[in-house]
């Protein structure tokens, strides 16, 4: 593998410090976007009944805001909820912008990774192009040897950067596509809390 990465020459450092990003970005996606994390299917029914209760004391909505970011933005709203319909939209409104720049995080990174690498790839063979055409000035077409290395800059890149790219744009796009869903039943949560203690729907859990 090692000789693999040094025939391709320089240009393969940038491409394996993409990687190394990409790699890293995916994993920690992968860690934080889980949907245990984000849209706790049982915190919904415990702030009802909390609610009922009537336990939505300042600790207890200190406690859901820190839970998950769907608790964030439902103690947005809870702690809102005297002043008015409006007024605890715009809250709700407010935190939920947060919350989708936090679930966005790192992604346009490794968007942008997804849509560099193979530009290195292919800068990396436009050099190993140039290194062709010198060996053929200096040496002729007689010397299979002496176009061997531009050769290999020219297909390893080429192939590093794809490899790079390739799983950057799938998981880029499965990442925004799942955080997508998570903004849609967080509004649904949202809006349904709004409706309830506005007495415009009835609790239904």
């Amino acid at each position: 593998m090692f000789e693999v990465i040094k025939s391709g020459g320089w240009m393969m450092l940038p491409i394996i410090l993409c990687s190394i990003g990409a790699m890293g970005i995916i994993a920690e996606r992968l860690w934080s976007l889980q949907r245990k994390k984000i849209v706790p299917s049982e915190l919904v029914p415990q702030v009802w009944n909390l609610f009922r209760e009537q336990k939505l004391d300042k600790a207890a909505l200190y406690r859901l805001k820190t839970s998950s970011p769907l608790g964030y933005i439902l103690a947005a709203g809870l702690a809102n909820s005297e002043h008015g319909r409006e007024v605890m939209k715009e809250c709700i409104e407010e935190a939920g912008r947060q919350v989708v720049h936090n679930l966005e995080r790192f992604l346009n990174t490794l968007g942008t990774i997804a849509a560099v690498s193979p530009l290195l790839g292919l800068l990396g063979t436009v050099f190993g192009m140039i290194e062709i055409f010198s060996s053929l000035m200096q040496h002729g077409a007689g010397d299979p040897s002496a176009l061997a290395g531009g050769i290999s800059v020219a297909l390893v890149t080429t192939a590093a950067g794809l490899t790079v790219a390739i799983p950057s744009l799938i998981f880029h796009r499965h990442f925004e596509r799942l955080v997508d869903e998570y903004i849609v039943n967080m509004e649904a949560e949202a809006l349904k809390l709004i409706e309830i203690l506005h007495g415009d729907r009835e609790e239904a859990l």
